[in-house]
């Protein structure tokens, strides 16, 4: 085993072009994402038929999701449920090499995800098979490959063709990341490290590492590991140095080390360190691993509610399904950034995975950023609720997808909850409480986070609430019972897994605004009422009949300090699901946000209450013809009063009494300027004017980040708006953009946030929608200047420089 210890060279070819890089003889993780073919196809293509010409295939990079590049139609079998997009099966091929060097080393190839039913073939062996499109997983390569310049030939058929399967959009493909890793034959298993806190003080931090490591040499060994713990500017605070006799295929270490005067992670100080582990054999090394670690305290009190490191904190959280608006499934961490970006400037601090395992992504982001994650693991147990869905696979696969999803993400600081399902419909049998209970049990074996599930409603049948086996009481809607939580649950606390799903159409206002409506009148009839259009008022006045407006619920939540918190369905509008309304609607009304990323008008409802930053946001836009009146309202904070003007003249001062949360005068229309003023002991706060623009006539770009990373994946997202001659932005028309650019750049999505827009996400053209649009541009790998154009009939073009560095 002597030339394992040697420095050598690792060559990757992918289809004859070698990537080179030096290492050590310790453990290579790379990227496997280029250089794939992919076709749709028949279920008749063999993967092992390794001579199968696949030249003619399409050669892309993964993550890729086929189904956002097709056209919007409402015979797709996924229905507008699953996004009115095209489902399939879906062929993927690589071919590369290896340079002799790695002969003796252990080759794995890892996929984040692939949706769904994933099977694996190298060289014509088959691998597996995951029938679960969100979980993450590993297959060992070495015995079956070639070494030097005969080649190897990876084969994924994704077969996501019986639909419904799903009742959001799911996508289709590799839509997360690979990688290959080679390493030593003694290593670290896959997610082979359990690290945790047990003991916190002011003084010093008792951290506890668990590692497992796998000896695949068939012979007994004597292996050193050692394990240092990093801080932000990788300075080794602590470390330890252990034996492990390694006498079978594989051995736990236990170790216990001290960190002196920690940094805690918390939601405003999101401080990381790092844990490295590494194994030697003989005096060297054979393997590292790294681990996040967060060193924080929290819990769960029934009078309290949350309590972080010490202090209380309400969890002011949104469910998220997994799409990027109009970049589909596929993972791209600048997109899920953005995401994440705009969530915290509302006020956010905590994420729901809704309603599966998460891209790895997401969770380090949240870790970074000062986000707690409620990770979820199922939508489905037993019982289905879709045609093909998960309840297919229970029996053979939900035991080693909950374990694999716990072990994978159960060393992020940021997750404080583990749910194990959503709306289960086993909650309405016995099968609910035997299921709660063996879910539990391989949860506490894994980790000892608090455990729930979102149950609609908790109530006296719900025989997972009943069954002792969650931590937590998960709410899914039902505002109502809240407060009677105590009564009903007195040693269990609360938590509002799911709640409000308040629909809006952003920049679209019916009037009057101070009558709720619930649409539709009961979740299990045909809705045939509604706007012929299929919009929904953005005043916060519409939801669905199982939840309640934005206001609703926050005022309850907000008033009781047992409440521990919420998570809104949702942050952002996602595709599919398009309650109330059936086609031509295509993705969802939930969003606070919608599905290109433009704030909706709650969104500053939330920014008032959850934020420290002054607000004031008066609404709706002042372009209006044939109507008489109009509301406006006002959200605010930090005032007293908010003071209305029109064309100078006062409309009158306005304020939030008792549980108010906005202010609104009904306004006799009439063209012009329209101020609000917030006052503070009638000192001036913030003022906010809303014009009636005039025509249009050029159109304007605004890049979220002007300079972007060379590296073939990071993203500039571009507001598009049309102007008038004094630059006011014109938020009404449908004005159809046409976007070029040259540079190294591409266009990867466009977008507008209306739901019933069939226009392709994936085009050069969009419409103006309510005032906005987007188009979002991604690097390639030569640094430049990208010049990215939008023109549009009659208008003057906008035309902005993005350099890619």
């Amino acid at each position: 085993m002597n030339h394992l210890f040697k420095v050598l060279l690792v060559c990757l070819l992918a289809q004859g072009v070698a990537s080179c890089q030096k290492t050590s003889n310790t453990r290579v993780t790379k990227s496997f994402n280029d250089d794939w073919y992919f076709t749709l196809a028949d279920s008749t293509m063999s993967a092992s038929a390794i001579g199968y010409d696949h030249t003619s295939w399409r050669k892309l990079s993964v993550p890729h999701d086929w189904s956002i590049e097709g056209e919007f139609s409402k015979e797709h079998p996924a229905t507008e449920g699953g996004g009115a997009l095209p489902g399939g099966i879906g062929w993927y091929r690589k071919v590369f090499k290896l340079d002799e060097a790695t002969k003796g080393k252990k080759i794995y190839l890892q996929f984040d995800g692939i949706y769904m039913n994933s099977e694996v073939w190298i060289n014509g062996h088959y691998l597996g098979k995951r029938p679960f499109g969100y979980i993450s997983f590993e297959y060992d390569l070495t015995p079956h490959l070639n070494y030097g310049e005969e080649p190897n030939t990876v084969a994924v058929k994704v077969d996501n063709s019986k639909q419904p399967n799903s009742r959001w959009y799911s996508g289709s493909g590799i839509y997360r990341n690979t990688r290959l890793v080679i390493t030593s034959p003694i290593h670290v298993a896959q997610w082979g490290t359990y690290v945790k806190v047990p003991e916190i003080t002011k003084e010093g931090a008792l951290v506890k590492v668990q590692t497992t490591v796998l000896n695949t040499t068939g012979e007994s060994a004597k292996a050193s590991v050692h394990t240092s713990i990093k801080d932000k500017d990788n300075k080794i605070v602590a470390e330890a140095t252990s034996p492990l006799e390694l006498s079978g295929s594989e051995a736990v270490l236990d170790q216990e080390i001290t960190v002196s005067t920690p940094e805690l992670w918390s939601l405003h100080d999101p401080n990381l360190y790092t844990v490295l582990t590494e194994i030697s054999l003989n005096g060297e090394k054979v393997d590292t691993y790294t681990t996040s670690l967060g060193i924080r305290s929290f819990s769960f009190d029934q009078e309290k509610g949350f309590i972080l490191n010490g202090e209380q904190v309400k969890i002011k959280g949104v469910c998220l399904h997994h799409d990027l608006g109009c970049l589909g499934a596929a993972v791209n961490t600048r997109a899920i950034e953005r995401q994440l970006e705009i969530m915290k400037e509302m006020g956010v601090n905590a994420i729901r995975t809704s309603h599966n395992p998460p891209a790895p992504e997401l969770l380090a982001l949240c870790d970074k950023m000062g986000l707690f994650v409620m990770n979820e693991t199922f939508d489905i147990w037993s019982m289905k609720k879709s045609p093909y869905d998960y309840a297919l696979y229970w029996d053979e696969w939900h035991v080693r997808d909950i374990k694999d999803h716990i072990k994978r993400d159960r060393n992020h600081p940021g997750i404080f909850v583990w749910s194990i399902g959503n709306e289960i419909v086993d909650q309405w049998s016995a099968e609910g409480d035997t299921i709660a209970k063996e879910l539990a049990e391989i949860v506490r074996s894994l980790d000892d986070r608090p455990i729930t599930a979102a149950m609609n409603p908790p109530n006296e049948g719900n025989t997972i609430a009943k069954s002792g086996a969650l931590d937590l009481i998960g709410y899914n809607y039902h505002h109502g019972m809240y407060e009677a939580h105590n009564d009903k649950f007195p040693n269990t606390p609360f938590i509002a897994t799911e709640t409000t799903s308040a629909l809006e159409t952003r920049g679209y206002y019916d009037q009057k605004s101070d009558t709720i409506k619930r649409w539709p009148i009961r979740w299990d009839l045909p809705f045939d009422g509604g706007n012929p259009d299929n919009t929904v008022s953005a005043y916060d006045q519409v939801s669905a009949p199982w939840g309640s407006t934005h206001e609703e619920t926050w005022k309850i939540i907000k008033k009781h300090d047992f409440l521990s918190g919420m998570f809104i369905w949702t942050g952002f509008d996602y595709l599919g699901e398009p309650t109330p309304y059936g086609w031509p609607s295509r993705s969802s009304y939930f969003g606070v946000v919608d599905l290109a990323g433009f704030p909706k008008d709650a969104y500053y409802m939330y920014q008032s209450e959850w934020t420290d930053k002054d607000v004031l946001h008066i609404f709706p836009h002042w372009n209006w013809t044939g109507r008489d009146s109009v509301d406006v309202w006002a959200y605010y904070n930090h005032a007293d009063e908010v003071e209305l003007f029109l064309n100078g003249k006062s409309l009158g001062t306005k304020s939030k009494n008792g549980e108010d949360l906005h202010v609104m005068w009904r306004v006799a229309y009439e063209p012009g300027v329209l101020k609000a003023v917030s006052r503070k002991s009638g000192e001036p706060v913030l003022e906010k004017t809303v014009v009636t623009a005039g025509e249009p006539v050029a159109v304007k770009l605004s890049p979220d980040r002007s300079e972007i990373s060379a590296d073939g994946k990071d993203l500039s997202f571009v507001t598009v708006e049309i102007l008038d001659k004094e630059n006011n932005t014109v938020p009404i028309g449908s004005n159809e953009i046409q976007f070029s650019i040259d540079g190294p750049g591409e266009i990867v999505g466009v977008d507008n946030g209306d739901p019933t827009s069939h226009l392709s996400l994936k085009g050069n053209k969009i419409q103006i929608f309510n005032g906005k649009c987007l188009v979002v541009i991604q690097s390639d790998r030569q640094a430049g200047e990208i010049t990215v154009r939008a023109a549009s009939d009659g208008l003057k073009s906008g035309e902005i420089v993005i350099k890619s560095l």
